[in-house]
């Protein structure tokens, strides 16, 4: 593989500490032959970026003047990078060594898309996390197989919602197709919408199996008050952002029903006031949803009929966000409005 194309690896860090470090030697011990990892850092306050760099001089260190978040960080990163490819890894993440190989073979098998391995537990390495990220109707996205057994089965590359922010590859002419990473939605479904901007623009993503690594999750956030105003607020955005006003027209019973049931949850989560911050910023940028909506609408070549139809109408929740019971309450109701509004939109259009 003397020919390799240039691989560009970013990292974002955050205070990521002894899992940077983890996560850079991982990369180092890669077989392929052709990278460059770009260290890209939100003024992190515990030297964890110097240390690294001091660790391993190979890194390309990029400092932030602020923080940018996770999309503006990776776009610093992106812009900076040299390589043909790009991969945007999570810096609390451990790679094992075929990882790369594996996903540029899955490109030069389908082309411009967007990847993703396999992804498992840091702690319990046989435990999934990912085997490819989906979108519900009422935009929200999931992780297939999270916490469920690894029985490492034969599988095939397969066709997913989107491919995961915690480790995505795809090309830098892709990129230069469909756009960076929103700067808006800061962090949190960044992946599931540039997914989803993909889809509209007539590209795939895709689950590579074959490619592995290992996560530690949220080690910044975890399952907080922040990540869930993030979420939600950011799902809504996607949905005013992404569906055409006609659209949303049609979902816009459904929607606020489904709304209700997030209310509650929120509410029963003790997260009634991260619900309610993502509802007042929404409403107080209100212009820059236009204007990224008029963006959006104008450039997509995919009607949403068709992008709609590739929507799951459940999702899945893992034990430590939602007990049994209230899954199945939640996807029942939820199943039943997306299988209502789908044969709606498919009547009238």
């Amino acid at each position: 593989m003397q020919n390799s194309p240039l691989i560009s690896i970013i990292i974002l860090n955050y205070n990521a500490g002894k899992l940077l470090l983890n996560c850079v030697e991982s990369v180092f011990k890669t077989n392929y032959n052709n990278f460059e990892v770009i260290l890209v850092d939100n003024i992190s306050s515990d030297n964890s970026q110097k240390i690294c760099k001091e660790k391993f001089e190979k890194v390309i260190l990029i400092e932030n003047e602020k923080n940018f978040g996770y999309c503006e960080g990776n776009n610093i990163g992106i812009r900076n990078a040299n390589g043909e490819f790009i991969v945007i890894l999570n810096p609390d993440t451990i790679v094992e060594k075929d990882w790369l190989n594996h996903l540029m073979n899955a490109y030069n098998k389908n082309g411009d898309s967007l990847y993703q391995p396999k992804i498992l537990s840091l702690y319990e390495k046989n435990i999934l996390q990912s085997t490819g990220n989906m979108i519900q109707l009422f935009g929200f996205g999931y992780a297939k197989d999270k916490g469920v057994l690894d029985k490492q089965k034969i599988e095939k590359i397969t066709e997913i919602g989107y491919a995961s922010g915690t480790c995505l590859f795809t090309s830098k002419i892709m990129l230069d197709k469909i756009g960076l990473l929103d700067p808006f939605i800061f962090l949190y479904h960044d992946d599931l919408e540039l997914g989803l901007r993909a889809a509209q623009l007539g590209f795939k993503s895709y689950y590579v199996p074959e490619s592995t690594i290992y996560h530690a999750e949220s080690y910044s956030l975890k399952w907080s008050s922040k990540k869930f105003f993030w979420l939600e607020r950011n799902r809504k955005y996607c949905l005013l952002t992404h569906l055409s006003k006609s659209t949303y027209h049609k979902m816009r019973f459904s929607l606020f029903l489904v709304d209700i049931m997030v209310w509650l949850f929120y509410i029963a989560k003790g997260f009634l006031f991260a619900k309610i911050r993502a509802e007042m910023d929404i409403k107080k940028n209100k212009k820059h949803i236009l204007k990224r909506y008029n963006e959006i609408e104008k450039n997509k070549t995919i009607p949403d009929i068709e992008i709609l139809k590739t929507f799951t109408d459940e999702i899945f929740l893992p034990k430590n966000v939602s007990n049994k019971i209230m899954n199945k309450f939640f996807n029942l109701i939820l199943s039943a409005l997306s299988k209502n509004v789908k044969k709606k939109i498919l009547q009238t259009d």
